[in-house]
């Protein structure tokens, strides 16, 4: 065969073409690796450098130094909070015994775009079993994975809850101060000062826990006039013998808790002031650092009479009274505006 034959043999070619073929894709996908690789580098980077921008602008915040323990920002696991991820967070919690106005409270501090309080998430006897199953709760809580009615969105600006004396709060408070402490968690103390009035408003719940005189259901708060005057038709009769201890206990309780908790960073009020005290509840929102507004709550006052139609045996109670430490709890003063 002559050398300048334009036909070459086919057979030795086959073999080298395969070669070169799977060396073209072997580079191609050499090249489409490492292209990818470096696309999702730099988006990690850019994601991380964004991530980090936003922890530095959300610490360059003009928040003073004293403040600081107390603000947050959380990062909820349930959800994001997107846009709002830089609007700090105040933890609080309000401190109250029953029938002591703070449903009606909290209430009003729900009526805030900006506050979120949960109830008493305690009246669920697991979780306080004990301090674990406690500080489990709050966790959860206080990093926003939390669902109830008073639930806002991710701009929610102070989050809480509201728990009674008798819900493990006392049984386990050196570990509840130290936690409260830790964590940043600001106090409202919410107690009344006339005990005689809600010696009768206990008596009066316990007895329509059980009649359920709203057509057969119970309830502790009202929304209409109607509802609250078939609540307020009952008279309690109070027990002589037990009256004065009660009163006594009931103070040397709220002593005792304002003495444990007494490290904190709170505040105090008493369910006569906020309904007295016009600028109460603004001091109550410039504590938990939310904008100040007007409040509202649907709640119905349920005992708004006059004491001594309010007890089924007054003449005994106010006999009682008088000439003791607790003789000015008669008049009513105390609840009057």
């Amino acid at each position: 065969m002559s050398v300048y034959s334009l036909k070459s043999p086919k057979g030795p070619l086959l073999p080298l073409r395969s070669v070169l073929v799977f060396l073209i894709a072997l580079f191609g996908f050499y090249v489409c690796y490492f292209s990818f690789n470096e696309i999702t580098l730099e988006s990690r980077e850019n994601l991380t450098s964004r991530e980090e921008r936003i922890r530095n602008l959300c610490g360059r915040r003009a928040i003073p130094n004293e403040l600081k323990k107390y603000v947050h920002f959380p990062k909820p696991t349930s959800f994001s909070r997107g846009e709002c991820a830089c609007t700090p967070v105040r933890y609080f919690v309000i401190i109250s015994m029953q029938r002591s106005g703070s449903g009606w409270f909290e209430t009003l501090l729900n009526s805030h775009p900006n506050v979120s309080s949960n109830g008493e998430i305690f009246s669920i006897r697991e979780r306080r079993e004990n301090i674990s199953s406690i500080v489990r709760t709050l966790d959860k809580l206080y990093n926003l994975d939390w669902y109830t009615s008073a639930a806002k969105n991710q701009c929610t600006a102070a989050f809480g809850l509201k728990w009674m004396l008798n819900q493990g709060l006392m049984d386990h408070y050196h570990d509840i101060v130290n936690y409260l402490n830790k964590k940043g968690v600001a106090v409202i103390f919410l107690f009344r000062r006339n005990a005689l009035r809600r010696v009768i408003s206990v008596l009066a719940n316990d007895y329509d826990r059980k009649a359920k005189q709203l057509n057969g259901t119970h309830k502790a708060h009202v929304h209409s006039k109607e509802e609250a005057e078939i609540l307020a038709r009952f008279k309690p009769k109070l027990d002589m013998p037990t009256l004065i201890p009660s009163i006594r206990g009931a103070e040397q309780s709220i002593r005792t808790c304002l003495d444990h908790f007494s490290s904190t960073r709170h505040m105090i009020l008493y369910y006569e002031d906020v309904i007295r005290d016009q600028n109460a509840l603004s001091r109550v929102q410039e504590f938990l650092g939310v904008p100040v507004m007007r409040l509202f709550s649907r709640h119905v006052k349920i005992h708004t009479s006059p004491l001594p139609d309010l007890v089924d045996n007054w003449e005994e109670v106010s006999e009682k009274l008088n000439g003791t430490e607790y003789a000015h709890f008669i008049d009513g003063a105390d609840y009057d505006k």
